[in-house]
């Protein structure tokens, strides 16, 4: 068995080595060996000062060394070596980390070639931080050199991104596709640069247009509208993770004011920022300018450049929530922060180093923790600041007077209502004690007035006994002002009641002592008319008129009974001085007629260091902030040194801050970082082409892929630099090139070649995004209500849980009330509603919108059975087409001029004769079955119905959702 064993071994390794490659290239520690043991063993054996068994594999020295079970590998013998042993048989590592057989192929050829390193091995790795050549070598932490443009002879060339592509498209045999056509281009300018469709008008002008330069031109214009801002700022939220609300516990509770960020984002696209500008007022903007806690008034520029460290505020933050683990969620909002930064602008994971070193990328556990420490005296986790405390009032001077001024006159009329408040209290309790025993009115009275926590056995007894006096408070005023009334209102009618008896009876008493033909007359007088009554001689109704029992003159007749009658409307009158409703719903009035005098108040959140702060950073062993280790201080990784070394400061003493932050962004920008420049523009081309020079935009390391273009990646990154960061610059170089304006036609050669068009033969056809979707169907409707900037369009779950757009309207029980989901701002661009981590709008789901978690560095696109669904049968959907088609009617007269219309909206082509054809039976036949169904529908009803029919189909086709 073992002989067997040794054979198949041989044979693979044959295999894998094509032969000749024992001879040609030795497996090297440093190359082959010690990546698979990183990912694999460091963790257990060497990292952070752990070495089960003794044995450490992070050199080879140590490995022949060897721990408590002995020799790990013996040098020419892969049989005899005890690793080798325990990796084919599953032993270790533990299964979740196991070797895959290419890893331990290489790993018995390295020992069967005697285990050789390329290079002599370090005395020791005492700092944590060795890192081989082979490693410091990997291609992105290069420094960035501008390679020569190729040399190429060919007539599609417009500008030297075509000479690098055509070269390497003929190292596999292909050429540039031919151009596109101009309908094919405005429709792929205007979705790519706005995120919309074209206007009609705005084709037609291109078509029209023979100069050579029109298409420039056209870029220019869509360059120079704010739909640029808006389209382009959205794929930079998406790598900063923005969002409207906190996440982390499932409250997700909003971010008032998050949207100056996304507005800061929108205007710098739109104003052309330099986009090293753009990242130094990102991470720094509260370094770039005064101290913030000493600004009287910030002047726009300053309110835009604290807007901008909003960036540094997106990460999820739980750490306003009494639910959690305080320490916990304040460290996890710190590492999504770095991780933001990491992925956002160095293309790197960086928060894989948090606990261990990085399994792949030369990056150690000190490293990430030196790195934190940049931004550690903003984000002092043993100083943390709470989300609402990290704002900044945009008060000017003269609004903070006024406000003071209303605050002075508010306090007064706050201290009037809780004035009046307690004399209503007081007032109840005095009754309320009248009903209880003499000799306990003063114990109740003292446990009332006792705070809860300091009453006695005793006092809790007396208060249980007697809970009208306990639930005595502020909060329940108004219900005993309810009480009171409704037994006032008892008490009147039954003094009303027996008034009437009183008098009734008073009256009989006086009436009997007169002689019985008077008794008579006077009854008779009594009963008559007010008109008979007076007919009568003065003298007799004078007379008579004396012995009337009235109200009035009941005390005179009968005081017994009118005194009885007194003490019953007392007790109503002091029922009704109890009744505190009115009264301080009069001052309630008051207090917000006041308080609507004051100046509305916005803040700016922002991201800012306390004066004179300068916290130590720690590294936290394996993670873990409650096991501190070694002091670390602020420093870039430290493989990226070589590259651009710089020095980050401890605390900059010019500045009022410790200027680590902006030292680090100036860093960044300075044109020699080998990652910065080459991560930014890759996901320009990837915004452009649907795809990036390197494929995964978050991550320039190992396990990410390398560039299919680097000679023109490295270009593009020098470039953009040494135009000033110009990013409308790039814009019309990258859309110039005859790359871009390639048709999309697929062929057998270039699909057979180049499946993934990795090598850009031709234009890829790209899906809609689900924003884009969203927006475009309201633009093709000419429902889109094009406004800037302002506080966000609010989302809520509606009846059936599914979320949509409208202001949450919920009673007692948090169930929807009502529906405004037609309120203003419904119709706004996608960019504008609001981003809640919880939340996320039905429409824009199905279609991928992506997961701020915490965020987003590509786009995903699926296709699935619940998009169609969601096309056919969403409620916004069925709505636009209805709308779509109630304005193809006011603009056009004739029916074929309506479908012709809406088919140039939606695809921006001209319909076909035969196409018109078979759509104007459709209508026909679908306008004859409504009519036919419901009697009562006229032409016109019916025709708009069948029309929406029309429009709905054009909405969810694959025409209307890809561009070409």
């Amino acid at each position: 068995m073992h002989t067997f064993s040794s054979k198949l071994w041989t044979y693979t390794l044959l295999l894998l080595c094509g032969g000749s490659g024992l001879a040609s290239e030795p497996r090297t520690f440093e190359k082959d060996v010690r990546p698979i043991l990183k990912a694999h063993c460091f963790h257990c054996h060497g990292e952070s000062g752990v070495s089960e068994g003794s044995l450490d594999v992070r050199l080879r020295r140590w490995l022949v060394r060897g721990g408590d079970s002995g020799e790990a590998i013996v040098p020419g013998e892969p049989t005899d070596s005890l690793l080798l042993e325990r990796v084919v048989q599953g032993d270790m590592p533990p299964e979740d980390k196991r070797l895959s057989e290419a890893d331990i192929s290489i790993l018995r050829e390295w020992i069967q070639q005697g285990a050789t390193t390329a290079r002599e091995e370090p005395e020791s790795l005492d700092n944590g931080d060795y890192f081989t050549e082979e490693e410091r070598s990997f291609w992105s932490f290069q420094p960035i050199a501008r390679p020569p443009v190729p040399s190429i002879a060919a007539a599609s060339i417009r500008n030297p991104i075509d000479a690098f592509i055509i070269n390497r498209l003929r190292q596999h045999e292909l050429e540039l596709s031919p151009e596109a056509d101009r309908r094919t281009l405005i429709r792929r300018l205007t979705y790519d640069l706005w995120g919309l469709p074209p206007d009609p008008q705005m084709v037609e002008s291109f078509l029209a247009d023979s100069d050579p330069a029109a298409y420039e031109r056209l870029v220019d214009r869509l360059l120079a509208s704010p739909r640029y801002g808006e389209r382009w700022g959205r794929h930079w939220l998406d790598v900063a993770g923005y969002a409207d609300s906190d996440g982390y516990t499932e409250a997700d509770t909003e971010r008032e004011f998050a949207y100056l960020y996304r507005d800061y984002v929108i205007d710098s696209f739109n104003h052309n920022l330099p986009f090293d500008r753009f990242i130094q007022e990102q991470l720094a903007g509260d370094e770039m300018g005064p101290s913030v806690a000493a600004a009287e008034e910030l002047s726009p520029s300053r309110i835009s450049q604290l807007a901008a460290t909003g960036f540094l505020r997106m990460a999820p933050d739980g750490t306003a929530s009494a639910a959690v683990d305080r320490d916990v969620a304040i460290n996890e909002s710190i590492a999504d922060t770095l991780d933001i930064v990491g992925t956002s602008l160095l293309g790197l994971t960086v928060g894989c180093a948090r606990c261990h070193d990085h399994r792949y990328d030369p990056i150690s556990h000190a490293d990430y923790h030196r790195f934190r420490a940049i931004f550690e005296p903003a984000l002092d986790w043993k100083a943390w600041q709470p989300p609402k405390q990290r704002r900044r009032s945009l008060y000017t001077p003269a609004e903070r007077e006024q406000k003071a001024d209303i605050d002075r006159r508010l306090a007064v009329a706050e201290e009037t209502l809780r004035k009046r408040k307690q004399e209503h209290l007081d007032r109840i309790l005095h009754e309320e004690l009248l009903v209880v025993p003499e000799d306990k009115r003063l114990l109740i009275k003292a446990a009332f007035e006792a705070k809860a926590a300091h009453r006695s056995p005793l006092q809790i007894a007396l208060l249980e006994e007697y809970p009208s006096i306990a639930s005595i408070s502020p909060g329940s005023l108004y219900l005993y002002s309810n009480k009171r009334g409704r037994r006032a209102d008892d008490i009147e009618r039954v003094a009303a009641e027996l008034e009437t008896q009183f008098i009734e009876r008073t009256q009989l008493e006086r009436t009997a002592s007169l002689p019985p033909d008077q008794q008579r007359e006077f009854l008779s007088w009594l009963s008559a008319t007010t008109a008979t009554q007076n007919a009568q001689d003065r003298p007799r109704r004078e007379a008579f008129a004396e012995l009337v029992v009235t109200a009035d003159s009941l005390k005179q007749f009968a005081p017994d009974r009118f005194g009885e009658l007194k003490r019953y409307r007392d007790a109503a009158a002091r029922c009704r001085e109890l009744d505190a409703n009115a009264d301080l719903a009069k001052l309630d009035a008051e207090i917000k007629s006041i308080r609507a005098l004051a100046p509305p108040e916005q803040f700016v959140r922002l991201l800012t260091e306390p004066p004179d702060h300068t916290p130590t950073t720690y590294l936290f062993l394996r993670g873990d902030h409650q096991q501190a280790g070694q002091a670390c201080e602020p420093s870039e990784l430290t493989v990226l040194k070589s590259a651009s070394p710089t020095t980050i400061p401890h605390n900059d003493p010019q500045l009022p801050t410790t200027g680590r932050r902006l030292a680090y962004a100036k860093h960044l920008t300075n044109g020699q970082h080998p990652l910065v420049a080459r991560v930014l523009i890759n996901r320009v081309w990837l915004q452009h082409f649907g795809r990036g020079l390197v494929d995964s935009p978050g991550d320039f390391g190992y396990l990410g892929s390398e560039p299919t273009h680097p000679a023109l990646l490295d270009w593009l990154a020098t470039e953009w630099m040494q135009q000033g960061w110009d990013l409308k610059y790039m814009h019309r170089l990258i859309l110039g090139s005859a790359t871009y304006r390639q048709q999309s036609q697929r062929s057998e050669k270039r699909d057979r070649v180049d499946p993934e068009n990795a090598w850009y033969a031709r234009m890829s056809v790209r899906r809609l995004e689900s924003e884009v979707l969203r927006d475009a169907i309201l633009t093709v409707s000419h429902s889109m209500l094009h406004e800037l900037h302002g506080p966000p369009v609010p989302v809520k779950e509606d009846a059936v849980g599914q979320i949509v757009l409208g202001r949450e309207m919920l009673d007692g029980e948090r169930k929807p009330t009502g529906d405004d989901s037609d309120f203003p701002g419904v119709s706004r661009r996608s960019v504008y509603i609001q981003v809640r981590r919880s939340r996320p709008l039905a429409v824009l789901e199905t279609f991928d919108l992506p997961t701020v978690t915490p965020n987003c560095t590509q786009r995903s696109f699926s296709n699935v059975a619940t998009q169609a669904l969601m096309l056919m049968n969403s409620k916004f959907t069925t709505q636009q087409a209805d709308l779509f088609a109630a304005d193809l009617v006011r603009s056009n007269s004739e029916v074929a001029q309506q479908i012709a219309a809406a088919w140039q909206r939606c695809y921006t082509q001209d319909i076909t004769p035969s196409v018109l054809d078979s759509l104007l039976a459709f209508v026909a036949t679908q306008s004859d079955l409504f009519l036919a169904r419901d009697n009562k529908l006229t032409a016109e009803v019916a025709h708009h119905k069948a029309l929406a029919s029309v429009c709905h189909a054009l909405l969810s086709s694959n025409e209307f959702l890809y561009v070409d």
